[in-house]
Formats: C-alpha cells, sequence, structure tokens
C-alpha cells in the first residue's frame, strides 16, 4: 500500500513531526552531543504525540499504521537537523513481539510500550566475539526446571540499555554441537531490566564518537522467569531475521532525511556565502558536487519507497531492504561530505551542526549491517555467486 495508501495521514504526520522538531533546535542536540547525555525530553515528547507506537496495532493502544508511517517519522526527525537514534529501535524491536510473542506478552506490554509507560529500546545480539557472526554468539540461556532459565555472557554495541525498560535479547539455548543446523539453538527473550539490574545484569557505558548512549551489558547468572521467552525455544534466529527488513527500511529513512539535511543546508550555504564578489553556489566546482548528491539521494529514495510497498504487501524484500539502507547510507554520507566541502572551514565549527550530523550519518554504513556485508549478501543470494565468507 505504502505511502500513497495512506497518504493524508502520513502528510499530516510529516507535517507535525516537523513542528514538533522545531522546538528542539540545534543547541539543545549541541548540548547534548556535548555532555554525551540522552535526549530524555525528545524522547517523552515523540512517545507523548504518540510516534513512537505508529506500528503498534490500535487493540494494543497504538496507531496501527503501516510502515511507510514510521519511516516517514524517522525521516523527518533527521532531515530536520534532530536525531531518532535514541528512540528508533522500539518501532523495529517491537515487531518481534508483536508477530510471534504470545497473547498474554502482547497484553501484558504492548499497551505500557504503546502509553510509553515501559521503553524498548534495548537489543542484545551482538558480542564481542562474533559481532555481525550472530550465529557464533556466545551467551547462554539455560533451563532450570520449569519457572526459569539463568543467562550468562555478554553483549556489546547494546545502545539505550541505560535508558530502557525491556531488552530483546537473542541467547543460545542449545549448545552448537547439539544442534543440527547453524540457525537452531538460538532464542528470543524479553527481558524486564527493572528486575535484573543490579541480580546478574551490569550495563556499562561505551564512549564512541557519537551520541547513541552505547553500552556493554554482562550477564552473570542472570535469573529470568520462563515466560520471559518469546515463541518457541531454538527458533530465535529465525525470529530476529524476520525483524530485519524493517529495521533496514527505517534506518534507510533516517539516512534519506540526514542526506536532505545536508543538502539544504550546502544549498543555502552556497546561496548566501560571497567570496570575490559573487555567491561560491555560482561556481559549477560548488554546484556539480550538490546537485550529484541529490541525484543520488532521490535515486536512493525510490529503493527506499519499493522497499517499504513490498514489505507492507507481505512480499519478500530482502533484497530491496538492504539495498535501500545501503544506497541511503551511502547517499548521506555523500551528502554529508559535499556539505562539509561546500562550508569549508565552517563546516567544523560546532554551531553549524555539520560536524555532528557529519559523525552521526557516518555511522549508517556500518550498522546496523555493514555495506561489505549487504553486498555480499547481494552477490550470493540475488546473483547467485559463491558464497565468500
Amino acid at each position: 500500500m505504502g505511502e500513497s495508501g495512506h497518504g493524508d495521514v502520513i502528510r499530516e504526520i510529516r507535517r507535525a513531526v516537523v513542528a514538533l522538531c522545531a522546538t528542539f533546535p540545534g543547541e539543545y542536540w549541541r548540548e547534548k552531543d556535548r555532555e554525551r547525555a540522552y535526549p530524555s525530553e525528545f524522547v517523552q515528547a515523540l512517545t507523548d504525540a504518540g510516534y513512537l507506537a505508529v506500528l503498534i496495532p490500535e487493540e494494543y493502544g497504538g496507531s496501527g499504521l503501516p510502515i511507510s508511517a514510521a519511516a516517514a517519522v524517522l525521516e523527518e526527525i533527521h532531515k530536520a537537523g534532530c536525531n531518532g537514534a535514541a528512540c528508533h529501535a522500539q518501532m523495529y524491536i517491537m515487531g518481534t513481539l508483536l508477530r510471534h510473542g504470545s497473547e498474554a506478552q502482547k497484553q501484558a506490554f504492548l499497551p505500557k510500550i504503546a502509553a510509553g509507560e515501559l521503553r524498548l529500546q534495548a537489543f542484545g545480539v551482538s558480542e564481542p566475539t562474533s559481532g555481525t557472526d550472530t550465529l557464533s554468539l556466545r551467551t547462554t540461556a539455560v533451563r532450570q526446571g520449569n519457572d526459569s532459565y539463568v543467562v550468562n555472557g555478554q553483549k556489546i554495541w547494546t545502545s539505550r540499555a541505560e535508558h530502557s525498560d525491556l531488552m530483546l535479547l537473542l541467547a543460545r539455548t542449545t549448545p552448537r554441537d547439539q544442534v543440527t543446523r547453524r540457525t537452531e539453538g538460538l532464542s528470543v527473550f524479553l527481558v524486564d531490566m527493572r528486575a535484573t539490574r543490579g541480580r546478574g545484569l551490569e550495563v556499562r557505558p561505551i564512549r564512541t564518537m557519537i551520541n547513541h548512549s552505547t553500552t556493554e551489558v554482562f550477564f552473570d547468572n542472570m535469573e529470568i522467569p520462563a515466560d520471559a521467552l518469546i515463541g518457541e525455544e531454538g527458533r530465535g534466529f529465525r525470529y530476529i531475521l524476520d525483524g530485519m527488513n524493517a529495521e533496514r527500511i527505517l534506518i534507510s529513512h533516517e539516512s534519506l532525511g540526514d542526506a536532505r539535511w545536508f543538502l539544504k543546508k550546502a544549498v543555502d550555504y552556497a546561496g548566501d556565502r560571497s567570496v570575490f564578489g559573487r555567491p561560491i553556489g555560482q561556481n559549477q566546482g560548488i554546484q556539480f558536487p550538490i546537485a550529484k548528491a541529490y541525484a543520488n539521494t532521490e535515486a536512493a529514495a525510490l529503493m527506499a519507497q519499493r522497499a517499504a510497498e513490498m514489505f507492507e504487501a507481505g512480499e519478500p524484500c530482502g533484497a530491496e531492504s538492504n539495498m535501500a539502507k545501503m544506497l541511503a547510507a551511502d547517499a548521506a554520507w555523500e551528502a554529508g561530505d559535499v556539505c562539509v566541502q561546500t562550508f569549508g572551514g565552517f563546516a567544523f565549527a560546532e554551531e553549524y551542526d555539520v560536524e555532528r550530523k557529519y559523525r552521526e550519518a557516518r555511522l549508517y554504513r556500518v550498522a546496523p549491517i555493514s555495506t561489505n556485508l549487504v553486498l555480499a549478501y547481494l552477490a550470493e543470494h540475488v546473483l547467485g555467486l559463491p558464497r565468500s565468507y
């Protein structure tokens, strides 16, 4: 159905998100960036407006809108110079609970997530020794009778764990040497961190070049109830894969928002800045790179739109979702580079926000999946070339 099927609603969402973001100007984000602080006020404003619940069905207190609505929210946030990374995970993590959780789990958590009473922001998958090789993860969850699991291990790059009530955790429940296929033996749990912090769960912040509240998480005999398991034991890898297309689509729209912010910033500056008696935008050396970045951004936007349409239609869209994420991230990085070059030395001054957005935009060529892995996926699964890794 895509954005056209809910056109009026999504256009209104875009207008409203722009208005909300106007109340969080550059100085707000510069201060948070300087202090590596979580943008609690911004996240609360989005929650109160219902934007973080757009994908939650109406029967659980959400808006029940398609992924194109969530994509529009995130795109406008980034296009306005803000950053949705503090809360975007809730949109795609929630899908695992919605698609594979029991009715009791959905009733217990989704209405509270929709209302903002609970935050589901932490996603525990990557580990120091495995990275993107998810099937090699070592964190274990061992069943103890009928009532609980005991978790031991470590996760890294688990953003927002300090600011989340719930964590979606992927852990091994069957040793690798006891499964017939590598994709078996992993399970997904919805961990209530309010009950486990300081009781087998330790969270340590990691300072990075971008303010994403990133942490490493340690599990030391952390006990969780058996009903924290989502779906069937041993099928967790499939559940995680099931949500990755949504993740890719949403991230692609964040990158598109970044690209469009950079382009507007560059165009405005090129028109206003005069050197040697004329605007620098009159020079083709400035014009052409901006125009090229614009063309690549619009091309990436078409792929992102296509991926969202296929996702909403229930069609297989792994290739399209991955290409959308890769192309949009590349377009944002190109637009950011062009913006820096247009501004010259002023791009490195904090007050223009270019250097902050430049750092933020670079992330998406690495995470949540790197460009090289997208290319490897396309080569093997779409083009039929031999597996390269």
